[in-house]
């Protein structure tokens, strides 16, 4: 007998996670938390202020208007295939100083293993098929302060990234953000240096369970080993909060990503630096009710007489926020309307003082 068998969905993995550029390392990173956020096109590195901070820019913790706030999000994208989950809490330690924590899981649920759908006489049977999960993990733990320049703070995240699929394979990763605030008068300004040290991914297979014994099989090799590894890239921002009428009130938001790992498909192309520009907007009454819109995703597109046109993706967003408790839903789609579907996103937080709370106890 000779031993073989890597089932198909292992294969395709096995090779992307072996064979993929830089460029395409921990993309579950770069789809965005947080309702507001995703129904503004991702365009808040300048203007976020909330336990979110921890994922867009740490700076932005300095900002919180309680002492205490934690928020959840929870999203179904590809008809509900793959689940994407972020929960995080955040507090002040003093007057200049916060920290936050932060926990995102992404990942595709009761996918069939087939490794043992043949036994080892050749026979196939259906009830040896099992099911496991493909998840990408991350963990944020984040560090802002107030900087004595009036209106400037900064902060930086450490992240842990564990990804596995079943008790086939796993990596751990290990990377640094670092990100700035400044606001002056009613403009705010804002940067991320994301994966500033690199991230590296350092992949194990496990060789026992990617390989079957079966009668009159051809031999494949199992993986080794390897190293993903995640360019730096740099986000800015620029907002803009702005007076509507009496008690309606409004903020703007223009950023840019720019990625220095090669030509993307993005609206500026370049080799090595592309630049990905978003924008997004959201009207207030009162800081009770909210209604946003983000546009971004712009690429050029051929079509089939040769000419080339030009392809965005929309995004819209409602929010209610009264005594502390915020929710929020966005329509919005992971990054490519073409093949994805527009996804329904709800987000919760809650935000509370340490006084009050204390006051209450009493």
């Amino acid at each position: 007998m000779q031993r073989y068998f890597l089932i198909s969905f292992l294969i395709l993995v096995v090779q992307i996670a072996l064979g993929q550029t830089p460029k395409y390392s921990n993309e579950f990173l770069s789809v965005g938390v947080g309702a507001r956020a995703l129904a503004m096109g991702n365009s808040v590195i300048a203007s976020n202020n909330d336990v979110t901070s921890g994922y867009w820019n740490p700076a932005g913790l300095t900002s919180l208007n309680y002492d205490f706030d934690a928020g959840v999000m929870h999203a179904e994208y590809f008809a509900g295939i793959a689940k994407y989950d972020y929960m995080g809490a955040a507090m002040a330690l003093d007057t200049v100083q916060w920290i936050s924590a932060s926990i995102i899981r992404f990942g595709v649920d009761d996918i069939p293993n087939t490794t043992d759908l043949i036994d080892k006489d050749g026979n196939i049977d259906y009830e040896r098929i099992s099911k496991f999960s493909a998840a990408d993990y991350a963990f944020l733990f984040s560090y802002a302060r107030k900087s004595q320049i009036q209106g400037l703070s900064y902060g930086a995240n450490v992240k842990i990234i564990y990804r596995n699929i079943g008790k086939f394979a796993h990596a751990w990763g290990f990377g640094l953000d670092a990100g700035a605030q400044y606001k002056y008068n009613n403009w705010n300004f804002g940067i991320l240096a994301r994966d500033i040290t690199s991230t590296f991914n350092a992949w194990s297979f496990n060789e026992a369970e990617l390989i079957v014994e079966v009668q009159d099989s051809i031999f494949n090799y199992a993986p080794e080993s390897s190293l993903e590894i995640t360019l730096p890239r740099v986000l800015l921002g620029i907002s803009r909060e702005f007076p509507v009428y009496n008690k309606f009130n409004g903020i703007i938001e223009i950023d840019a990503d720019f990625t220095f790992d090669g030509q993307r498909h993005v609206l500026i192309e370049g080799d090595p630096v592309s630049i990905d520009p978003h924008a997004g907007i959201e009207l207030n009454y009162n800081k009770l009710a909210f209604i946003r819109f983000g546009i971004g995703n712009f690429q050029r597109v051929v079509e089939f007489d040769n000419k080339e046109s030009m392809t965005f993706q929309p995004n819209f967003g409602i929010g209610i926020q009264f005594k502390g408790f915020s929710i929020d839903y966005a329509l919005t789609d992971i990054g490519d309307n073409s093949l994805a579907l527009y996804s329904n996103i709800f987000s919760l937080k809650y935000s509370f003082d340490r006084k009050k709370s204390s006051k209450n106890n009493n």
